[in-house]
């Protein structure tokens, strides 16, 4: 497998609760995670941008579903390249305390509508805080990617916040609060270092590929 090369991203449609969807025919890969996980954060690294993806003090302020146009190869051996573009989809952040209820149940509509009905999603990457064990919103998110029909890649955010001999351990942690077997990938990140970032760009070109 190559290696995925981004040469230039932009910020293309922006949906909220009362907005139709947009049927596009690139590959769109969905990212989804509670409001301080650090998804914008994931984001502007995997597109090389600082800070494309906004990423807020205040958690909770993405209320949109973000879809950003993403020009991309997969540099192959000998200097071969094979065009990939994408489309990113920035999924609302859930969880929340200070939102009322209703505002959530709408934001929460807009994701499983997004899911459901988006004909060019290929995938979903889920984002959980690999210090701590999956909430109740992190289950109730699983099980939408899941009903779905997709089986969601777990990234582990603030990886750098942990020592090397703590991850495995997590993992499990995850795997076990999620209710999944040994065979769901959660692929370690840190926004700080980068480090990660290569594993996930290859499920990207494995999900978009297929």
């Amino acid at each position: 497998m190559g290696q995925l090369v981004i040469r230039n991203a932009k910020l293309d449609t922006v949906c909220g609760v009362t907005s139709k969807l947009p049927q596009g025919e690139l590959p769109e890969i969905a990212f989804a995670g509670k409001s301080n996980v650090g998804k914008s954060s994931l984001i502007n690294a995997l597109m090389n941008r600082k800070e494309l993806a906004r990423t807020s003090s205040q958690p909770g302020k993405t209320r949109t579903v973000n879809f950003y146009a993403v020009d991309a190869f997969v540099k192959e051996e000998e200097d071969e390249r094979t065009e990939l573009p994408l489309t990113f989809v920035d999924l609302p952040g859930y969880g929340y305390a200070k939102v009322s209820k209703s505002e959530s149940e709408k934001w929460g509509g807009m994701i499983e509508n997004y899911l459901n009905s988006s004909k060019a999603l290929r995938g979903v990457f889920l984002l959980l805080d690999l210090r701590h064990e999956p909430s109740a919103n992190d289950r109730m998110m699983y099980d939408w990617i899941n009903a779905a029909g997709f089986e969601p890649i777990i990234i582990g955010t603030k990886s750098d916040k942990l020592k090397r001999s703590q991850m495995s351990k997590q993992i499990s942690v995850i795997r076990k609060g999620l209710g999944a077997g040994s065979t769901l990938k959660v692929l370690p990140f840190s926004a700080l270092s980068k480090d990660g970032r290569d594993d996930i760009y290859r499920e990207i070109i494995r999900i978009a590929s297929t």
